[in-house]
């Protein structure tokens, strides 16, 4: 299965690390990658992507935090859009 590159900021990366419930397959490769420049870079397969974005979509649904929130609808947005672009 392809995979694509994901561009995280470092507070990108923490809202998943530190504000979801994703499991270790979706987060260790966030934990390993390597800052370069301003961006982290990352491979999913969409799959993968789709997974991640629930668990960003089910944090932003329950938590009470209206920053946090639209912190997390956000990258929501920005990965949703990456998920479409390429399934075309």
């Amino acid at each position: 299965m392809d995979s694509i590159e994901i561009k995280l900021t470092t507070r990108e990366r923490d809202l998943i690390l530190e504000h979801t419930f994703a499991g270790n397959d979706l987060t260790d490769r966030i934990k390993l990658a390597e800052l370069k420049g301003k961006h982290i870079l990352i491979r999913y397969t969409l799959e993968d992507l789709d997974e991640l974005v629930g668990y960003i979509a089910a944090e932003s649904n329950h938590t009470e935090d209206r920053n946090l929130q639209r912190q997390l609808d956000r990258l929501f947005d920005k990965l949703s859009r990456l998920i479409e672009d390429n399934n075309d």
